[in-house]
């Protein structure tokens, strides 16, 4: 295998590969990738290469036209040769193997890298059938607003993801780790506009992809013909393609923690809002609350106990209902502000022990109900 391609293209295909890779492989060839050359070979020959990763989880794999002298496969570390692409100079690169070794060039550094053998490496899964595609920008940034309520703890892994519900056009976005939960709709391309499917994707992944594909004109979704467990989901757009298995579960039924009506509800600046919460949460130790006092044109934001430092700060409000003291803990509020679009925040209540629906309002003022924030409160001693 011999082969020439510029630096910013190849160490970009191979950055988006080794990202996925795992940090502890359990046998050492799933910590590499596969460079793979095809087609045409000999001076001034076109042939593609494309650069691979898999660990029985999650593949990666870009494509990008090269200058072959000949063709051929070898397998290296991914996250080494990451790190070394993208601290190449700025000129051509020229990558050659025979077999036991990589060698790359690029101007006047030369690096040498151990190969892996190939004949151990798995065979990365076929795509899945595209079910549609999406704008990638959008996506992006629904994909970032569900994902920030997905659990973490791998104790209970159906909560690490974000489950995707579609509905024809309509493409939702649902995550939660019990204590918030975060819904996103969004318009999205159906091939079939009468299909109907549920994916339960990891989060970490669907993010980083998601990421990833800004760059593209859009993103085509895949999905296999199973709807959960043993199923894949694709997603690829500009070269770029990568799978990941869906995670296993029945996923709660979470909607079920929207209430059909409000006693109360308080509408007040995002961005002074996040300001304000900062500020008071300095004295907030660690799993204490923020409580939150709405009253007629007020909120008050507190912490800290009597015997503690305590912090109180007020800023102006648009509250409808009865007096109501919520608590809540203070990074999730701040999740949820920080997730929200617009320059104010609509806060809607049912009563101080029930979930907290968070909606953005857009310029005129109408509640963009696309993106649901439900924080659970903290009961706190009267």
């Amino acid at each position: 295998m011999k082969f020439q391609v510029e630096r910013d293209p190849f160490a970009d295909a191979v950055a988006w590969t080794a990202k996925s890779l795992p940090a502890r492989p359990p046998v050492p060839v799933l910590a590499g990738v596969l460079l793979d050359v095809t087609g045409a070979q000999g001076p001034d020959a076109m042939g593609r290469l494309t650069v691979s990763g898999f660990d029985y989880e999650v593949g990666s794999i870009m494509g990008m036209d090269v200058q072959a002298d000949s063709t051929g496969q070898a397998l290296v570390s991914g996250r080494l040769l990451a790190e070394i692409t993208r601290s190449l100079p700025a000129q051509p690169v020229q990558v050659s193997s025979d077999g036991s070794r990589v060698e790359i060039t690029c101007g006047s550094a030369r690096f040498t890298l151990p190969t892996m053998p190939v004949e151990d490496y798995p065979a990365l899964p076929e795509m899945p059938t595209v079910a549609g595609a999406v704008d990638p920008d959008v996506f992006a940034a629904a994909v970032a607003q569900a994902a920030i309520a997905a659990g973490r703890d791998d104790t209970l892994p159906m909560l690490t993801g974000v489950h995707m519900e579609i509905e024809g056009e309509k493409l939702s976005l649902v995550a939660t780790d019990r204590y918030r939960l975060a819904i996103r709709e969004l318009v999205w391309r159906p091939g079939d506009a009468a299909t109907q499917r549920r994916a339960l994707v990891p989060a970490r992944t669907l993010l980083d992809t998601a990421k990833a594909l800004t760059s593209t004109d859009e993103v085509a979704i895949a999905l296999s013909d199973t709807d959960a467990g043993a199923g894949l989901i694709g997603f690829s757009g500009g070269g770029r393609r990568t799978t990941t298995r869906l995670l296993d579960g029945e996923y709660p039924p979470v909607r079920n923690l929207l209430p059909d009506a409000y006693s109360a509800t308080a509408t007040v600046s995002t961005a002074v809002m996040v300001e304000v919460v900062k500020r008071v949460a300095l004295v907030a130790e660690r799993n204490t609350p923020v409580r939150l006092t709405f009253a007629e044109g007020v909120l008050t934001v507190e912490a800290g106990s009597s015997d503690d430092a305590r912090a109180s700060e007020s800023m102006d409000s648009a509250f409808e209902g009865e007096e109501l003291t919520i608590a809540f803990n203070p990074q999730y509020l701040l999740d949820g502000l920080g997730a929200i679009v617009g320059d104010a925040v609509r806060f809607s209540f049912t009563n101080p022990l029930k979930p907290a629906v968070m909606t953005g309002l857009n310029s005129q003022g109408e509640e963009e109900l696309s993106y649901r924030y439900v924080l659970m409160p903290i009961r706190v001693a009267q």
